[in-house]
């Protein structure tokens, strides 16, 4: 691996750790299965490249747009999805998933269709001394930085704590006087905003977008990268999103892997699979939650090393 890949590939983690915020949100805080939201990185995606490619802005211009236009239609989408829950609003969710690509091919003269649209690739403002790829990742880990505290006031606030009473139990939020329509659209529109922002970004780092960057494949990597790294944890973003970039990587080095009679030789979906089946088994809370339980653990032995025995007590 180069300097220049391992580089571009952190950029990455940063865009995916941004998707994974706005999941956890949705899915995470506020117990809303989500297999769409591969469809909301489209709309920011797109909004960044047709912005780009047609009036010639700045890149940087149209993050912010493409977080508004994302997350209206997330916003949108999440109306009809209040009358639906659990495996309903998933199949809802993963039907949006599936009519990205066929939407976006037949829209092509916005879109390119099956060629896509190119942009312009980035460059360092201001003559800075950095290459492409350190300019994406310092780029894309200060916006990922920002998001990650906004997150982390939104859980802590008022409307996270409505999130979490919706996610627990929806009865008794009802009984306590929360919206059950404003909180829930309102987490799809963030978590459909934060996808918006990441798909922008991809598209900024890849300088070329087509409807097949955004397919059900996408959806599927967001939902289990957001469980691997730990659903309602802070910190699960950045672990599913280095599971969702890095692990397929190694997946691919690992297939001509022989156990035995047992080979993996081009066949690296069998490895991520059973890698997977593995991670979920030993840690069902996630990365982020078996971190959390070791460092009670550490904790709690610190303690107990450091307390005093008792001193046995004279017998008369």
């Amino acid at each position: 691996m180069t300097n220049q890949f391992v580089t571009f590939e952190f950029a990455k983690v940063a865009i995916f750790a941004i998707a994974l915020m706005g999941l956890n949100l949705l899915t995470g805080y506020s117990g809303q299965i989500s297999l769409g939201n591969g469809a909301f990185m489209a709309v920011g995606g797109y909004t960044t490249a047709i912005l780009v490619q047609r009036t010639g802005i700045p890149y940087w211009t149209t993050i912010p747009v493409a977080a508004l236009v994302a997350g209206g239609f997330g916003f949108v989408i999440g109306i009809p999805a209040l009358r639906l829950t659990g495996v309903y609003l998933a199949l809802a969710t993963f039907a949006l998933a599936l009519s990205v690509p066929p939407v976006l091919n037949h829209y092509d003269t916005f879109t390119g269709g099956h060629g896509g649209i190119v942009m312009p690739a980035v460059l360092p403002p201001f003559s800075l001394d950095l290459s492409q790829e350190q300019w994406l990742y310092y780029m894309d880990s200060g916006i990922a930085l920002l998001l990650f505290v906004f997150a982390w006031g939104v859980v802590r606030s008022r409307t996270g704590r409505a999130f979490m009473a919706i996610r627990d139990s929806e009865t008794a939020a009802t009984a306590s006087g929360i919206s059950l329509a404003y909180y829930k659209t309102l987490a799809f529109g963030l978590s459909a905003a934060y996808a918006g922002v990441a798909g922008s970004l991809l598209a900024i780092a890849t300088s070329y977008l087509n409807p097949d960057t955004f397919g059900l494949s996408l959806s599927l990597a967001l939902l289990v990268g957001v469980v691997i790294g730990g659903l309602g944890l802070d910190f699960g973003a950045v672990f599913g999103s280095l599971f969702v970039v890095w692990l397929p990587y190694y997946a691919e080095k690992a297939s001509g892997l022989h156990i035995g009679a047992l080979s993996f030789a081009g066949k690296p979906d069998i490895f991520y699979g059973a890698l997977l089946i593995v991670i979920l088994f030993f840690a069902p809370n996630g990365a982020a939650g078996l971190l959390q339980r070791a460092w009670r653990w550490y904790l709690h032995r610190r303690t107990a090393v450091r307390s005093p025995l008792p001193e046995p007590v004279a017998e008369r």
